[in-house]
């Protein structure tokens, strides 16, 4: 998989290229850094996706990425960029699933600790962008240990465990920081939605 020409720069770290993309804006420094995670982006394209499509989809990440990397702190590039990924995947699968009907199973495991949906199933096009924009926004309004902990144990699919680790906050901490930072998702959504 090599759609982008050969650049290679090993002494620069990701966090390094990240700084001088935003500073200068230049697209080959971009490529640099993605061209580190491409496997990883057609990876978790595969997961989702056909071959052809999955080799598509690459190159549209990259040009989202072109715009999102500006917009976001990034303090950990290939974790990002893996959630970033799998976004723009469940976002075409719902685009497809609204065009043509298809029924989309992405797995068996819950996505929340319980039923509660924060947006419709059925939503597709320009709301459920919308809704995903606004859950951004009013992810950033959270707490630091509630923003930290519902971005690792949802957006990341870590367990409570393995956000403890990460995080070093107590279990019982973590628990509380979910359901309160998903309360307050809920409550800020709901005010963006009037």
């Amino acid at each position: 998989m090599n759609f982008l020409r050969q650049h290679t720069r090993p002494e620069a770290d990701d966090a390094a290229l990240i700084r001088e993309y935003k500073t200068e804006g230049r697209l080959d420094t971009l490529a640099v850094l993605y061209q580190r995670y491409m496997e990883l982006v057609y990876g978790v394209c595969l997961k989702y996706l056909d071959a052809e499509t999955a080799r598509d989809e690459v190159m549209l990440i990259f040009e989202e990425l072109i715009i999102k990397l500006k917009q976001h702190e990034v303090q950990n590039f290939k974790s990002w960029l893996h959630v970033l990924t799998r976004n723009h995947c469940l976002m075409k699968l719902r685009a497809a699933k609204g065009r043509e009907g298809l029924e989309v199973s992405f797995d068996d495991r819950p996505v929340m600790e319980n039923g509660e949906n924060f947006h419709h199933e059925a939503e597709t096009g320009p709301s459920l962008e919308n809704n995903l924009q606004a859950m951004e926004k009013c992810l950033e309004t959270l707490p630091d240990e509630q923003k930290r902990s519902v971005d690792l144990f949802y957006l990341q699919e870590k367990s409570y465990r393995e956000v403890e680790a990460i995080t070093g906050y107590d279990l019982k901490k973590v628990k509380s920081y979910i359901q309160n930072g998903k309360r307050n998702l809920k409550l800020c959504m709901e005010k963006q939605a009037v």
